[in-house]
Formats: structure tokens, sequence, C-alpha cells
């Protein structure tokens, strides 16, 4: 099996986006139930403006989710249309989001003092002359 190579621009990998998808429905979820479509929308609108979202990554995610307990489903008529499967955070789904919160904040405070480090990096050239 060929690993799939990362694409790389400018020397930087970015980061796996997939693994955000996770946390991202877990807390639309805690708002309200919802389904697929409109989870998506939401990601789409409040995370990934500018960028494409794959809807097949959060129809996998919601599946996986839900063979772990961290969310539910069961499908319901609309007024109009087919039925629609709809999703639910299950408690084990918020102790997972709690998880994910410290674990965010954790990395946001090494983010921070990155740029930070880099801010002084960029102060100290500007501060040199030539």
């Amino acid at each position: 099996m060929m690993k799939k190579k990362r694409r790389v621009s400018n020397g930087c990998p970015g980061f796996k986006i997939e693994r955000f998808f996770r946390p991202c429905l877990l807390l639309l979820l805690a708002h309200e139930p919802s389904h697929g479509y409109e989870l998506l929308e939401e990601i789409r609108k409040t995370w990934f403006q500018n960028e494409m979202c794959d809807g097949g990554l959060v129809y996998r995610s919601l599946r996986r989710m839900e063979e772990e307990g961290l969310v539910r489903s069961e499908w319901t008529m609309g007024s109009s249309g087919p039925a629609k499967r709809v999703y639910y955070i299950t408690e084990k789904g918020h102790a997972a989001l709690r998880s994910w919160v410290v674990h965010i904040q954790s990395q946001l405070k090494r983010f921070e003092a990155f740029l930070r480090k880099y801010e002084e990096l960029l102060s100290e050239k500007r501060g040199k002359t030539p």
C-alpha cells in the first residue's frame, strides 16, 4: 500500500484538518441535533469559509463517531421530502468535547508562544541596521 504524499507549500506541510472536524461536529451537535447537510453548511460557514470542505469527510466522521458512541442518530420524516438522519450528541460525546476543549486550549497556548517568539525575531531584525 502506497502512503499518500502530503502536499508541502513553501516548506509548511500544514495540519490534518480531518482531526478538527470531530470537535467541530460535537460542538455543533451540543448546540442542537442536526442532519449531515446542515452540519456541513455550518462547518463551512463557521470554520472553513474560503477552503474546500469535503462533505464525505463530515459523513465519515459522523459514522465513525456513532460507532464510538459519541453521537447517535435516528431517521425523521420532514413535512416534505425524504426522511433525514438526525444526529444527537451523547453523554460520551459531551465528555469527548470537554477533552477536545482542554486539548485545543493547550495547543492554542503553544501557538501563541510560537507567534510571540516569531514577533521577537522580527523585532530584533528590524532593530538591526545593515
